[in-house]
C-alpha cells in the first residue's frame, strides 16, 4: 500500500478570515457614527442652537442673497420652540421664539452623526445622546463639547431658504 500525502488547499487560514471579518464589523460600526443615510426625509422637532438666525420682519438680506438659495420650508412648517431637520441639506431650522428662525448644521460636533430629533427645546444626537440648544446651538449635554455650526438662512414672506 502506498500512502497518499496530504496537501492543504491554498487559501487564507481560519484565523486570518476571522480577523478580517472582525475588522470589517468594527469598521462598519464606526462608520455608522459619522454618516447619515442621505435620505430626503425630514423630522419635525425642536430648533437647534449655534445657527445664524433671521427674525421675520427684520432688515432684508444683502443684495443677491434673497434671489439665491435653496428653498427649505414655509415658516408655518417650523414649530415655535422647536424645529425641523432637513437631512438632504444637512441642516436644522428652528424657531426658538415666535417669528425668529435659526439654522444649524445637522452634524453633531462629537463624532459627526446626524442629529435625529428635536424635543423640549433641544436638538438630540442619537449616537451618544448629545443635546444642543434650539436657540443658539450650544451644548446642553455632552459628550459633545462644541456647539452646532451656524448655517445661513433667509426668510422672505413665509419662505425659508438656505443661502
Amino acid at each position: 500500500m502506498t500512502s497518499a500525502s496530504f496537501k492543504p488547499e491554498a487559501g487564507p487560514a481560519r484565523r486570518t478570515v476571522m480577523a478580517a471579518a472582525g475588522a470589517a464589523g468594527l469598521a462598519a460600526a464606526l462608520t455608522a457614527c459619522g454618516s447619515g443615510d442621505g435620505s430626503s426625509d425630514t423630522a419635525d422637532t425642536g430648533s437647534t442652537p449655534g445657527t445664524t438666525g433671521f427674525t421675520q420682519g427684520s432688515a432684508s438680506p444683502e443684495a443677491g442673497e434673497a434671489a439665491g438659495g435653496t428653498a427649505l420650508a414655509r415658516t408655518s412648517d417650523i414649530p415655535e420652540g422647536g424645529g425641523k431637520i432637513f437631512k438632504d441639506q444637512g441642516v436644522v431650522v428652528t424657531q426658538p421664539t415666535a417669528g425668529t428662525y435659526k439654522a444649524f448644521s445637522a452634524k453633531c460636533t462629537h463624532q459627526g452623526c446626524a442629529v435625529s430629533r428635536i424635543s423640549d427645546g433641544v436638538i438630540v444626537c442619537p449616537c451618544h445622546n448629545s443635546h444642543f440648544s434650539v436657540a443658539d446651538g450650544s451644548v446642553k449635554q455632552g459628550p459633545a463639547t462644541q456647539p452646532l455650526a451656524a448655517e445661513k438662512i433667509t426668510v422672505s414672506g413665509d419662505e425659508i431658504k438656505l443661502t
